[in-house]
């Protein structure tokens, strides 16, 4: 058994992929699971096989999926799917959406929606007010991203074009969204809304 290879000892070939290599090791580890010494075996030819594999690799030998790195711990796959888009992303793209936290697109979430109500709820939308709920809204969005990743001057120029381009869809479409029944806002009403959607959006996907 010693003079076995790692492969061998797991009963694989060496142009094993990741994924038979991992069943072979978990379906053996149930086959064997009350023997504390082919468990041993077993474990030591999988750590011996990743740790190979990360060696050629390093040597540009061999191409190992980004999910291998630690041997004693397996990372669940992404959809492959997934993996081709990231991989054709622009890198500046990469860098800038965010993989926030419940809290991060809870917490901005709240101060927009309090916004948005102030707009809407006060009589006649007037312009005064939906001035300083905007200008409270850049304040709160310039506050989250600049949270983030401490980068100030970039919080305030994507808080800025959110803000513009907010203003700017919604007066586009307020003359197709208004005209409708029900449907009782302001065309700057409905402007500030949106620009408040946008808004929440960039201070909790970007960064």
């Amino acid at each position: 058994m010693s003079d076995q290879s790692p492969y061998e000892k797991l009963g694989l070939s060496e142009d094993a992929s990741f994924d038979e290599i991992q069943d072979v090791r978990n379906r053996l580890l149930e086959q064997h699971g009350g023997d504390g010494n082919v468990r041993e075996v077993i474990e030591a030819a999988y750590d011996a096989i990743l740790m190979e594999r990360l060696r050629m690799r390093q040597e540009g030998k061999i191409k190992v999926p980004e999910r291998i790195r630690f041997p004693e711990k397996r990372v669940p796959s992404s959809p492959q799917t997934s993996q081709t888009l990231g991989q054709q992303s622009p890198a500046w793209l990469q860098r800038s959406i965010d993989q926030p936290t419940l809290t991060d697109v809870l917490l901005p979430g709240a101060w927009y929606l309090g916004l948005s109500a102030t707009s809407v709820l006060y009589p006649g939308g007037s312009g005064q007010v939906l001035q300083l709920s905007l200008v409270v809204g850049v304040a709160i969005g310039v506050y989250f991203l600049n949270r983030k990743e401490g980068k100030f001057g970039r919080a305030v120029l994507f808080t800025l074009v959110s803000l513009i381009a907010g203003l700017i869809a919604g007066g586009l479409l307020a003359g197709l969204i208004l005209p409708l029944p029900l449907i009782t806002l302001t065309a700057n009403q409905f402007s500030t809304l949106l620009t408040f959607i946008l808004m929440w959006l960039v201070s909790s996907f970007l960064r």
